[in-house]
């Protein structure tokens, strides 16, 4: 299984946001998180396709679009123009999610279904072998620097043992109030793509990708 640190964007400062990225590249991070939120599906707007396309022009790293937006069908074509590697939506977003999940592989990128904390993993029951990725947000969306719930952790484990019982390849990322206290909880879990922002944007960037990099290692 790979591990991969994805470092989210949202807490970097956007004044400096190419120097930050080069930050992370230097501390041989290889994924970087970006989140999209429309204002609706979540109470606040973050970024979107210009921002995008700007940084892709930068860097090679793999870009883990997570897109935060109600019915994001009309998303999915430009975000993939602009330079997406995998793409994720909102399983509470999409009123026909296989089709979703078709539609991000149609163009090229991975695709990844995510979770609201209090919603079940049973919604991934039908559509499991379509997904790439499960992101389980372990915070409620909307807004950085949150504290992690620990009831996510259980549902970590449920979906790891839900790929491992049909033998998939499934990449479990968590998103939310993850730190160097929490990252070993959602590790051992079965959690292998991490998302950190305050935790890496927060003061020394590079040093804080090498440490949490390197509690990664297995």
């Amino acid at each position: 299984m790979e591990y991969q640190l994805s470092p989210s964007i949202l807490a970097a400062d956007f004044g400096r946001l190419g120097d930050a990225i080069q930050e992370v590249e230097a501390a041989g991070v290889k994924w970087l998180h970006i989140d999209i939120m429309d204002g609706q599906f979540v109470p606040t707007i973050s970024m979107g396709i210009p921002i995008v396309s700007s940084i892709r022009k930068l860097t090679d790293l793999f870009f883990d679009v997570h897109i935060m937006a109600n019915e994001p069908s009309h998303l999915i074509e430009d975000f993939a123009h602009a330079g997406a590697d995998m793409i994720t939506v909102h399983a509470e977003a999409c009123a026909h999610l296989d089709r979703m999940l078709n539609l991000i592989h149609q163009y090229g990128c991975r695709a990844g279904v995510a979770l609201n904390p209090a919603t079940p993993v049973c919604m991934l029951e039908n559509i499991l072998e379509l997904a790439d990725m499960v992101l389980l947000m372990t915070v409620n969306p909307g807004f950085g620097g949150q504290i992690y719930i620990p009831y996510c952790t259980e549902k970590i484990r449920k979906v790891r043992e839900m790929a491992d019982k049909r033998g998939l390849n499934l990449d479990i990322e968590v998103d939310g109030g993850i730190n160097r206290e929490t990252i070993g909880t959602v590790l051992d879990a079965g959690a292998n793509i991490i998302v950190a922002g305050s935790a890496v944007f927060s003061g020394n960037i590079r040093e804080n990708a090498l440490v949490l990099k390197k509690m990664m290692e297995k």
